[in-house]
């Protein structure tokens, strides 16, 4: 069968629009706040359009029908559409002149890694912050969307695991249609947005800063707009307890937040992956706060300001923050975690292989898998005593294919191979061994902060050109399942059949 290419156009038209429209709303923040790069912006959003509109309109007389190979090509390549076109509100307003540069940091924006090649972040203009803000919020519900609408479709990366509460042809299914579906996801997340960034106000933010920093975080990007990022509020710790509050909200299975609206909390409680995502959580803290406090002695360090609520309260606010921070993949800092200890550096990284779970804006490989896969790991011990058993996998409840549990081994072990070929290539580049291993963790599980040169007080401006390309291509494969990505390099895939 031939590839319908004008409905691909159609669509990758669709998104261009879609991005030019928010970059309206950077203008309009632009003329507020008076920056001087007004009339740039503008003009960047109108060659958005213009782009956008002439797409749509060369391929309105088109198939309406889309086969898997279609959805593949329209999720990956709309991502990369999205990155370039992005591109436009820093080139022209030459906030960040190279082009290089300018996608690495919107690649890192729409994928939610929030890793940046920019040194001084306050000295950037506020309609361009305003913008890079948005590529995070576009892009964390973007990957909402495809994980329950459009992933379990197209039978990517064991995404299937969760058709109770997908849209399919179940008695769970949040709405019958795709499209309400994704209504009822936008604006939950909208909301969650929102509320955060009024609590932010009332907690002593400015208003700009309040909804940068609820758009980065409900979408678990990262960036942020002070230098320091959250440790910018050391003193104000309410502060950070917002944001940790709405960073585990970001980090969990949106369609569990609908049902708690609903009333059914009880579904909610039930859930094996969230119960498991909470114990997880409360784990690492209490590790990471009992080594904070009688190892690293953040309280006295210049980590907080003087003002704050006492030495164990400090290590614990810091401990549970930094663990959401990587588990979730929002990469925000409240100080440089590299100094705790060797062996908090050791569990930190191993956190950016956690990921939050699925169906939430988080990046990594998910906590529903890692359940999966040891389930399975303990069951192949039953099996090898009673090798005639039926002994079916588990997952709230209810038997889960072989099918899906090959998936997400096959997943598993193509996302460690992809972090070894990785780090492989940034070494090629000069790069030492642990910048490189933990460049390769943390672009392809969309961290942000990674280890060594590019730890979590430091940014990406130092990556070689290569290396940016390189680490844009891990966030995007990382962002999207691996399989969206990976199987485009197949021949078998182009083959019309």
């Amino acid at each position: 069968m031939k590839l319908n290419y004008k409905i691909i156009f159609h669509f990758l038209g669709l998104l261009i629009l879609f991005n030019g429209g928010f970059m309206l709303l950077s203008t309009l923040i632009s003329l507020i706040y008076n920056d001087g790069v007004t009339h740039a912006l503008l003009l960047a959003s109108f060659v958005t359009l213009i782009c956008g509109g002439v797409a749509m309109l060369f391929t309105r007389k088109h198939n309406k029908e889309m086969n898997k190979r279609e959805g593949y090509i329209v999720v990956a390549f709309g991502w990369i559409i999205m990155a370039l076109s992005g591109t436009l509100p820093y080139v022209f307003t030459q906030s960040i002149p190279s082009f290089t540069n300018a996608f690495f940091e919107t690649m890192s924006g729409y994928t939610t890694t929030g890793a940046s090649i920019l040194n001084d972040i306050e000295a950037i203009p506020k309609g361009v912050l305003f913008w890079r803000s948005l590529t995070h919020w576009i892009g964390g519900m973007g990957i909402i969307v495809l994980a329950i609408a459009i992933l379990p479709l197209l039978g990517i990366g064991g995404m299937q695991m969760f058709a109770a509460e997908a849209p399919g042809p179940s008695a769970d299914k949040l709405h019958p249609r795709i499209t309400d579906t994704a209504k009822r996801l936008w604006l939950i997340y909208f909301g969650y947005t929102a509320a955060e960034t009024i609590l932010l106000k009332v907690a002593g933010m400015s208003f700009f800063d309040a909804i940068n920093h609820a758009l980065c975080t409900l979408s678990t990007g990262g960036f942020s707009t002070k230098n320091a990022s959250i440790a910018h509020w050391n003193g104000q710790p309410i502060i950070q307890y917002i944001i940790i509050l709405f960073m585990f909200l970001a980090g969990t299975n949106f369609v569990l937040s609908y049902f708690a609206f609903k009333g059914k909390v009880q579904k909610v409680l039930r859930d094996e992956e969230f119960k498991l995502y909470f114990k997880f959580i409360a784990v690492f803290t209490l590790i990471a706060a009992l080594i904070i406090y009688f190892k690293a002695d953040v309280s006295v360090s210049s980590i907080d300001h003087p003002m704050v609520w006492g030495a164990g309260e400090s290590a614990f606010r810091h401990a549970i923050f930094q663990v959401l921070a990587i588990v979730t993949t929002t990469g925000f800092v409240t100080a440089d975690y590299t100094m705790w200890t060797p062996f908090l550096v050791v569990f930190f990284f191993g956190l950016m292989f956690l990921g939050g779970s699925a169906g939430s804006t988080s990046g990594g490989v998910k906590v529903v898998r890692h359940l999966i896969l040891i389930k399975n790991g303990f069951l192949e011990f039953k099996r090898s005593l009673h090798p005639n058993a039926i002994l079916p996998v588990r997952y709230n409840t209810k038997s889960i294919s072989g099918d899906i549990v090959f998936n997400i081994l096959a997943f598993f072990i193509l996302y460690m191979l992809s972090f070894i070929i990785g780090a492989l290539v940034f070494s090629i580049l000069g790069i030492d061994f642990q910048s490189a291993i933990g460049l390769a963790a943390s672009g392809l599980g969309n961290v942000g902060p990674a280890l060594g040169d590019f730890g979590p007080v430091n940014n990406y401006s130092a990556l070689p050109s290569i290396g940016k390309w390189w680490c844009s291509f891990l966030m995007l494969i990382g962002r999207l399942e691996l399989f969206t990505v990976l199987v485009l390099f197949t021949p078998f895939f182009w083959r019309n059949r």
